[in-house]
């Protein structure tokens, strides 16, 4: 070590001492820490039959219920390529970042310098007597090394941290709410496509069907046997039964379309499977309602409250005392050979204070402004509750009426499969005319299209069901502030 700087550390061994009590003190915090509020949940859902027993875990990959393995392609397509997700990732990597920039203020930074100039000075701009000898031009070169440290006295920087993480966590979660809706998106417009595909058959075989009733007419129009108002009836209600496929074939490529954005494509088909192989899952007895604190909707705005009680505490450490710890030691010499063997060392170790006397009120209006957003905070985490709790008693009533719906509507069409048939037969055999037989085709055809009709909303609302139970419940970390430190390493990284 240079001789210069060895009494430096003698002279100021107290003040390291100094610092390092400090240090011990920055321990304390300023602020309440994060406590959920007490939510008050019921024991379960009014929707569905109370259960003593645990349901069984669904699976993450919720949508393999279905038993649709095109289905379940078409949702690992959509995770790979949809833009919303590389979004939402983006954000991730941005919060992680921020994070590192929170961290990095609750360590010391460490700076090294160097400089060298030149200097020249005029006899008269010195002002120097006539034959007094000095020295107008020299150099002057020097090499420093400094640190700095703040003592985190009241958790500034330690709530600061909190809040930055919370962010992240906040964001890791609004990742899954996306990943959640996409699933739910795509499995809703498959399930859309299989609905309109059936819509299809059921509306080109009844054309089909119509046609040969219509060219049966014909042939009996010229045998004598019918009026042309047979003909004529059945022409119209060939003519009905075409307009009606035109909407189907709109509605479905359409969907097709919707379904291609989800997917990360720029048009094209999808390769689907059949409506009949479209598994309808059953509901769980006994569903319990804590499970929507894990839905990643209430997770977002439990970590936004999270980040909002921490920066309340941070604007409450602007009222008190900042203490920083700088150091600095160096070399100068007025030439650059000597710069290293030159007795000239400069040092600095320094202990400052910082108290804010007078800001006009700023401190407090601060305080009162990070207040208010915590209260926006608890309100936003309350609503999210009381809507996870909505949607999902909505969803089960769907799902149970849906069911209900489609069961009545299905015995309707069995029951007007008959009656077209008899029909049928009442008017070859001459007792009735041809007016009741078409009417039993009317019938039976608007049925059929509202079971579809009904089908599609069905599976709409078992769809809805898992999106309003924030998917499947099975392998997720427990629902605690504590886990967010699990949470947000398992998130993605760059």
């Amino acid at each position: 070590m240079n001789r210069v700087f060895q009494p430096t550390w003698r002279r100021f061994a107290a003040t390291g001492v100094v610092g390092l009590a400090l240090f011990s003190l920055s321990c304390r915090s300023v602020g309440t820490p994060y406590a959920r509020p007490d939510l008050s949940l019921p024991a379960g859902f009014s929707s569905t039959a109370p259960s003593s027993a645990q349901p069984a875990p669904l699976p993450d990959a919720w949508w393999q219920l279905y038993g649709d393995p095109k289905l379940d392609a078409l949702i690992e397509e959509a995770y790979a390529n949809n833009q919303d997700l590389a979004l939402a990732a983006a954000r991730i990597d941005e919060s992680r970042a921020l994070l590192g920039l929170a961290d990095a203020d609750r360590k010391p930074r460490v700076d090294a310098s160097g400089s060298a100039a030149q200097i020249e000075r005029t006899r008269e701009a010195l002002d120097v007597p006539p034959g007094f000898p000095i020295d107008v031009d020299r150099g002057q070169f020097g090499i420093s090394v400094g640190a700095s440290y703040e003592f985190d006295l009241w958790g500034r920087f330690r709530r600061g941290s909190e809040a930055a993480r919370a962010d992240l966590l906040a964001t890791v979660e609004g990742q899954r709410v996306v990943r959640l809706s996409l699933a739910a998106e795509v499995a809703l417009a498959y399930s859309d496509l299989l609905v309109a595909d059936r819509q299809l058959e059921i509306s080109n075989d009844t054309v089909a069907t119509r046609r040969e009733s219509v060219d049966l007419q014909k042939l009996r129009l010229d045998a004598g046997t019918i009026s042309e108002l047979d003909l004529a009836q059945a022409e119209a209600e060939l003519a009905a039964t075409e307009a009606a496929i035109p909407a189907i074939a709109r509605f479905r490529r359409q969907t097709e379309n919707r379904l291609a954005v989800l997917l990360g494509r720029i048009g094209g088909t999808v390769e689907r499977g059949g409506l009949d192989r479209f598994n309808l899952p059953e509901i769980p007895a006994g569903l319990p309602s804590d499970l929507l604190v894990r839905r990643p909707d209430v997770q977002v705005a439990e970590a936004r409250l999270i980040a909002a009680n921490a920066r309340l505490a941070v604007a409450k450490t602007n009222l008190f005392p900042r203490l920083t710890l700088t150091a600095s030691g160096g070399l100068e010499s007025t030439e650059l050979a000597k710069l290293f063997t030159s007795p000239a060392g400069v040092w600095q170790l320094a202990l400052s204070v910082l108290q804010p006397l007078f800001d006009a009120g700023r401190n407090r209006r601060g305080i009162e402004a990070a207040s208010a957003r915590e209260r926006q905070a608890l309100a936003l985490y309350l609503r999210s509750v009381q809507s996870a709790f909505a949607d999902v008693e909505d969803a089960l009533v769907a799902r149970e009426s849906g069911a209900q719906e489609r069961g009545a509507l299905e015995r309707q069409v069995e029951a007007l499969a008959r009656a077209r048939r008899l029909a049928t037969i009442r008017y070859e055999a001459g007792d009735s005319s041809y007016l009741e037989v078409l009417d039993s085709e009317r019938a039976l055809f608007r049925s059929q299209l509202e079971w579809l009709r009904s089908r599609r909303d069905e599976l709409a609302a078992s769809i809805g069901m898992f999106r309003a139970l924030g998917g499947g419940w099975a392998n997720l970390p427990p629902s605690t502030p504590e886990a967010e430190p699990a949470a947000v390493e398992a998130a993605p990284k760059p």
